[in-house]
């Protein structure tokens, strides 16, 4: 499928009613990539809820841009006991927004409560025997057995992060998300200046004592905030958000249309940057609850039908240097990146083939609801190449679209299409989210998984013995055999990678590398 044409080739195409947004040289004004639907950190897997989470809500331990984790509210840690026993000490200065200590118990509890619904969490959990605060400073996991990465679980940058949030708070069951945003962050939560659908607004943390060691990137290192202000400005439509930044209405809009590049690129008043070295990788989810795609078979014959170009096509067109095909599990270039079985991707796409496998498949002709966002331009293109594909293929498919924050709300429905359900929602992940098994954000873990729900003992087990493999050689063979057995089982199906250009005023400066953050980013002059 080819990238709809571009229409405009100069600033003036581009003219949009003023957003009468205030000019203040304190505030730093920012488009996300949609408005942010779930504030509470621990319930929702969505990067703008990351993104949101991290300006209020800080962790014990942060990844940096050297892909190495450091302490962010903890002090350190040691370890004894063979590995099994990890003792967290909190560093000093620590306070929540409400003017209380942050306490070991804060911490304690808020894990508890977040590793109920993480990819990784969830190991760490079962590895651990207790967790314990036996004083205002001091946090000890008794492990089963040593966890050698526990960390780097606790510091990860994938949703959901593990924040922490004062222990009224964290006792919270998790099935009800929390409204109430009381961090310890360099920013705190405007709540009466929320505007759902048009406007989110953070205010900086005078309290806020950054860490003052390691090196500034991703969520590691110190993190200082130089506005007062951080207001999230929604604009979904594409043309109204590029004149906003070209007329410094904005200052920063995260993920800039591939169909506006070529014109921000000519305004010598813009930076148009990729941040995020290992790009987004695209997937789609498969409802593993209900029929047709409960049957391995009929799941492999979307994951036969998929050309990843074509999905790579449609979101950055003719610029095949910001895409590529030939994904499987684990990122492009990383060190467990394989080759393992990748004909499932790279070998030609035979129609009477991928027909013929779905005769076979037992697929009885039942009706396919396909779910996609309108409001975010790859997100569109991912749901047209993905009807298409299917319809192809042989399904009968209906394509259902909405935006994206009620996307992310359906798509935790559980329940049959005729109860609100789905069968089939493209979706996308960075690339830093699946670089090993570890931080793996596919799990495959039943009803506690993401959404799509895959159940497989197997993968699940190839997953526990990657962490518990003693040296590189075992970790890669382990990779190996997750990949092989990925594709036969097929929880999900990978769509490519790509490159998102991101693009700011360059009266900005010190934009970290990454996913976007606002700690350290000030304003020249």
């Amino acid at each position: 499928m080819r990238r709809r044409a571009f229409l405009g080739a100069s600033a003036t195409a581009l003219a949009a009613p003023s957003l009468a947004l205030a000019a203040r040289a304190d505030t730093l004004r920012f488009i996300p990539q949609s408005d942010v639907t779930t504030l509470d950190p621990h319930v929702s897997t969505t990067y703008v809820t990351r993104n949101h989470a991290l300006l209020i809500f800080d962790t014990l331990y942060g990844f940096g841009a050297d892909y190495k984790t450091t302490p962010q509210m903890a002090a350190g840690h040691v370890t004894d006991n063979d590995g099994k026993r990890w003792t967290i000490t909190l560093r000093d200065g620590l306070k929540f927004h409400d003017g209380e200590k942050v306490l070991a118990r804060d911490c304690v509890a808020s894990i508890k409560r977040w590793w109920q619904r993480d990819a990784i969490g969830t190991a760490l959990r079962d590895y651990t025997e207790d967790l314990s605060a036996p004083d205002d400073k001091t946090i000890v996991f008794r492990l089963k057995k040593p966890f050698p990465l526990l960390d780097v679980v606790l510091g990860k940058s994938s949703t959901p992060v593990a924040a922490m949030m004062p222990e009224r708070l964290a006792r919270t069951e998790i099935s009800k998300p929390l409204n109430e945003m009381v961090g310890s962050g360099p920013y705190r939560w405007k709540a009466d200046e929320r505007v759902v659908g048009a406007r989110a607004v953070y205010e900086r943390n005078p309290d806020y004592v950054p860490n003052p060691n390691g090196k500034p990137g991703w969520i590691a290192g110190p993190k200082v905030a130089h506005f007062e202000r951080v207001e999230w400005v929604v604009i979904p439509d594409e043309s109204t958000a590029a004149s906003a930044l070209q007329t410094g209405e904005v200052d920063w809009w995260e993920w800039a249309s591939a169909d506006l590049i070529p014109v921000l690129k000519k305004n010598s008043k813009l930076a148009v940057e990729i941040k995020e070295p290992t790009g987004m990788i695209g997937h789609l989810r498969l409802n593993h609850l209900h029929p047709p795609f409960d049957n391995p078979a009929v799941r492999r014959v979307v994951q036969a039908a998929v050309k990843q170009e074509d999905y790579v096509q449609a979101i950055v067109g003719d610029n095949t240097a910001m895409g590529r095909g030939g994904v499987g599990l684990f990122t492009p270039g990383s060190a467990l990146a394989s080759t393992v079985d990748m004909d499932v991707y790279n070998g030609p796409r035979d129609p009477a083939r991928i027909r013929q496998m779905l005769k076979e498949s037992g697929y009885s002709g039942e009706k396919v609801v396909l779910i996609g966002a309108t409001d975010v331009p790859f997100r569109k293109a991912m749901a047209e190449v993905t009807f298409g594909m299917l319809r192809d293929a042989g399904f009968n498919a209906e394509l259902q679209t909405l935006d994206w924050g009620a996307m992310t709300q359906r798509r935790e429905n559980k329940g049959p299409i005729d109860k609100g359900g789905w069968n089939i929602a493209p979706a996308n992940t960075g690339g830093i989210d699946l670089i090993n098994p570890a931080g793996h954000v596919y799990r495959t873990n039943g009803e506690k998984a993401w959404f799509g729900w895959p159940t497989s003992e197997k993968i699940e087990g190839l997953r526990g013995a990657w962490i518990d493999a003693v040296d590189v050689p075992a970790q890669k063979k382990i990779a190996d055999e997750m990949q092989r057995e990925w594709f036969q089982y097929v929880p999900m199906v990978q769509t490519g990678q790509w490159m998102q250009p991101t693009a700011y005023r360059n009266d900005l400066t010190d934009v970290l590398p990454g996913f976007a953050v606002f700690w350290n980013v000030r304003r020249a002059g």
